[in-house]
């Protein structure tokens, strides 16, 4: 398979679908890689590491989607690599369609099949893709959480960890999951007091456990959830429900009854965000004030530590990306149905019904997409 590595062009995105090392694998396994002049850049990664890795460097980005098969991406594709996608081609990516109307159209006009990072499971339940983003952007929540409580930032001034004889920063993170254990985490590393809200009783039990008593943990009714960011000086919002858009959580009229200077970090803006005044911002402009309570928006987090985070992401999509060169998507999609969960877009059709849901669009079952497919590629076989 002809496997195609594009230059993001989101803004302040400085990651990259594959690494060098990630292109030597294709490689190995058969594989031909193009990838675009510069694409490795922003993790220092130049055009010579990846000819050595065995790949041939293309002048642009329209060369790359013009001969490539697959697209292995970091982020959704924008307008103009919308645009470029073509019926057949396989896209392997971010996608976080259900706040996204446009891209999903874009997606669907394109004739395409699209696979997301963000839906991909695993045999416990978990999101093995979205994992090691979600671990950046938990401790990258606090860290910059604790620079806009800085009063030139237009925070508290309050510095997380206090000092003796000064009381230590109050921290909420709602949401225990793999993004809300590493805000937890950081946060109490920086001596902060912590506490974490979730739905799921066993989950605050392991909490619990995991942290020896250094976080409180507390069962998210609205009551303990009001009570807990109105005593905030930094609140993470840290959902999470697959495929969907995120809750909304915090609304506007309790900004009003939170302290002065506070910080909400949405690390679920990538889903619509879970509190009502979100809105995505860049890391170029990335905080914003509504109503004293300052807001950190910014929706490629992992993006500020790029190389950090492409490694990361490549430890955990390297797999599924040789699976889907060396068997193509339909015969991978079938053998491995944590893989058939990414699927999210095929010809013209939603095939994520959680997806479908949020964009109040119908959709086809991935299974049936399948058999679909490979009916209708049959069909096009000379007798």
């Amino acid at each position: 398979m002809l496997v195609g590595l594009p230059k993001e062009i989101k803004v302040h995105e400085y990651r990259v679908g594959l690494t060098p090392g990630a292109v030597r694998e294709l490689v190995h396994h058969g594989h031909a890689v193009l990838v675009q002049t510069g694409a490795g850049t922003g993790i220092g990664a130049d055009d010579a590491a990846y000819v050595a890795a065995g790949a041939r460097i293309a002048p642009d980005a329209a060369t790359v989607f013009a001969q490539a098969e697959m697209i292995v991406k970091v982020k959704e594709p924008q307008p103009a690599e919308c645009a470029m996608l073509r019926p057949g081609q396989l896209l392997f990516t971010y996608l976080h369609l259900a706040p996204d109307p446009d891209q999903a159209a874009a997606l669907l006009d394109s004739g395409c099949t699209a696979i997301a990072y963000e839906t991909v499971t695993d045999a416990h339940g978990g999101l093995p893709l979205l994992a090691p983003m979600s671990e950046v952007a938990g401790r990258m929540a606090i860290q910059v959480g604790a620079v806009a409580l800085q009063k030139a930032s237009g925070g508290r001034g309050v510095l997380l960890g206090g000092v003796p004889g000064v009381a230590p920063g109050d921290v909420v993170v709602i949401g225990g999951g793999t993004v809300g254990t590493h805000a937890a985490r950081m946060a109490a590393g920086l001596g902060a007091r912590v506490t974490v809200l979730d739905k799921s009783v066993a989950r605050l039990r392991q909490l619990d456990e995991l942290f020896d008593g250094r976080v409180t943990t507390l069962y998210a009714t609205l009551d303990a959830l009001d009570a807990a960011v109105m005593a905030a000086d930094l609140v993470v919002g840290a959902v999470l429900v697959p495929g969907a858009a995120a809750p909304k959580l915090v609304h506007r009229a309790q900004l009003a009854r939170m302290r002065p200077g506070a910080v909400v970090v949405d690390v679920a803006i990538d889903q619509g965000g879970c509190f009502e005044t979100s809105r995505p911002t860049t890391h170029s402009d990335p905080t914003y004030i509504v109503d004293g309570i300052v807001h950190y928006c910014v929706a490629n987090m992992p993006g500020a530590v790029a190389r950090t985070s492409t490694y990361a992401l490549n430890n955990a999509t390297l797999p599924f990306a040789l699976a889907l060169a060396d068997k193509g998507w339909r015969r991978a999609c079938a053998d491995d149905p944590h893989l058939l969960a990414g699927l999210n877009v095929h010809a013209g059709k939603i095939t994520h019904p959680a997806v479908a849901a949020a964009l109040g669009l119908p959709w086809q079952v991935a299974a049936r997409t399948i058999d679909d497919a490979v009916a209708s590629e049959a069909a096009t076989l000379p007798d």
